[in-house]
């Protein structure tokens, strides 16, 4: 896990006259890391729930027992006592658990919660968990969760991944590690996640691959409080949302914004994303990563004002890697694994303003069984058997391909990017595309040393742009970071990226 170009993520607390000197940000200003406008007005289809939330029923439904706020435990105790397939109405008011701190309510299958105008369940800082257990297809509604102090990488509700639950117009907000874990199927709607310590949400079963889930006009925001990164550097353990191993999610019409650290991240093993329609905008790190993973479709998103803080970060520390705004780090198409599409299907997006656009990265020393492979002993999709990736046979086909994950097969086209440097106050490694790799050095049995990687990468994976409109003053890193073109060199010999593309030069508006 994580992202493996040095350090990944710096603090943001950079000395003021570093970053000018480094981004070449304009002085005369009390201001020297600015900070993204606040969004006035958002997409007409941006999810806006935190705001408003959607009421519950005022009166209990037909049938539903009702929970009493006054009755510490009740919620808990009830559901202990009622049979599997039993509808709770909390009442209006704060619903509390029992004093220790792993009270929680353990649900029985196919268990429905719905809030009245109101109804929140706090775990006033003291309980872990709001919601465990394994019971499948429980449904959560029109409810507040708040408050509860999950540890890190573990979540308040559905805290032990179970499968088929549904989250709808739900507010989950104020707790520490993720707010909402997640199981198989699971579908979380029109719901509100927000200012979580670790993330809004963690898409992660231990011990298998998660498949089937739907997120969906939600508004995810103000997550990793807890600033993770900064106190485990390099950990790839924050962000708005963090997906492991799942296999075929849609994640659609969201509004994710304002997270501290990247807005959406799968890492490790994923296939099969549908990203579309979502608006990704404010973000202190990138709008999206999608890392050792293949297989997606990333279209009709508008993604603005990203990866100001990390970016300026890395650019004051002197760091030439080109870390974008949109991020495909050992990940690409593979026919040979099942999916709606066999490639990374990037198009009709708009991205405006952000620290960079696409950066398309493999490295050359991350494969199975390398120990420079972070997510330490996963390997492929394509190996089940991971002690098979060394040598002799990693030297030859077809474990020479297959024990690599590689970022091939990616098609970048009808895109639009624009760029005003003038808005971030910047005039230097801010406005890059990039496909590249580094010179492969490790370990020493690796059979990928040398430009092996770096060349592929570029002309052998079948990596294109093309049809795309640049506005604004852009550049391109081909091969490696030293390696920086003009658009006239991006699209001739060799390379001949971006057929069919435009480029208005100057600054974007």
């Amino acid at each position: 896990m994580g992202i493996t170009w040095r350090r990944r993520a710096l603090s943001a607390a950079v000395p003021a006259l570093a970053l000018l000197a480094a981004t070449g940000c304009d002085g005369g200003t009390t201001d020297a890391t600015p900070k993204p406008k606040p969004t006035a007005a958002p997409s007409p289809s941006a999810a806006r729930v935190c705001a408003k939330p959607a009421a519950g029923p005022a009166a209990a439904p037909a049938g539903a027992v009702t929970v009493d706020p006054a009755v510490p435990g009740d919620l808990a105790a009830k559901t202990e006592s009622s049979p599997a397939h039993t509808t709770f109405w909390l009442r209006p008011g704060t619903h509390t658990l029992m004093s220790d701190r792993y009270d929680q309510v353990i649900p029985k299958e196919g268990d429905v919660y719905v809030g009245a105008p109101g109804a929140v369940l706090d775990g006033r800082k003291s309980n872990h968990y709001a919601f465990g257990g394994d019971a499948r297809d429980v449904v959560i509604r029109y409810l507040t969760v708040q408050k509860f102090l999950a540890p890190r990488d573990e979540g308040v509700v559905n805290h032990d991944s179970a499968d088929g639950w549904v989250i709808e117009h739900a507010t989950i907000r104020d707790n520490s590690g993720a707010g909402l874990m997640a199981g198989a199927r699971q579908q979380v709607r029109s719901s509100c996640l927000r200012d979580n310590g670790q993330y809004g949400m963690n898409a992660y079963k231990e011990g298998g691959r998660l498949k089937g889930l739907v997120v969906e006009g939600n508004e995810i925001a103000g997550n990793n409080t807890d600033d993770w990164e900064r106190r485990r550097p390099d950990c790839g353990c924050s962000g708005g949302v963090k997906f492991w191993a799942v296999d075929g999610a849609d994640v659609r019409g969201n509004w994710v914004h304002d997270n501290r650290g990247t807005g959406l991240w799968a890492d490790t093993d994923n296939n099969d994303f549908l990203i579309e329609d979502n608006l990704i905008e404010d973000n202190d790190g990138a709008a999206l990563i999608y890392e050792i993973s293949y297989n997606a479709v990333v279209r009709d998103n508008t993604i603005r004002r990203n990866n100001w803080v990390e970016g300026r970060a890395r650019a004051a520390a002197g760091d030439t890697f080109p870390f974008a705004t949109v991020y495909l780090s050992e990940s690409g198409g593979e026919p040979r694994i099942q999916a709606r599409t066999d490639k990374i299907d990037v198009y009709r997006n708009v991205l405006e303003d952000n620290w960079s656009g696409i950066t398309l990265w493999e490295n050359a020393d991350r494969f199975c069984n390398s120990p420079a492979n972070t997510s330490s002993g996963d390997c492929t999709l394509l190996v089940k058997n991971t002690g098979r990736c060394v040598q002799p046979a990693i030297a030859r086909p077809p474990l020479y391909s297959d024990c690599r994950w590689k970022t091939q097969r990616v098609d970048v086209h009808d895109n639009r990017f624009v760029l005003d440097k003038s808005v971030m106050r910047c005039t230097v490694m801010c406005d890059r595309m990039a496909v590249l790799s580094n010179y492969g050095t490790y370990p020493d049995w690796s059979p990928y040393q040398g430009e092996r990687v770096a060349e592929a990468i570029t002309g052998r994976q079948h990596n294109r742009w093309h049809d795309n409109v640049y506005v604004g003053p852009w550049t391109f890193v081909v091969h490696d970071a030293s390696r920086t073109l003009g658009f006239k060199q991006w699209r001739g010999s060799p390379y001949r990226q971006d057929t069919g593309s435009t480029l208005r030069a100057g600054d974007g508006g």
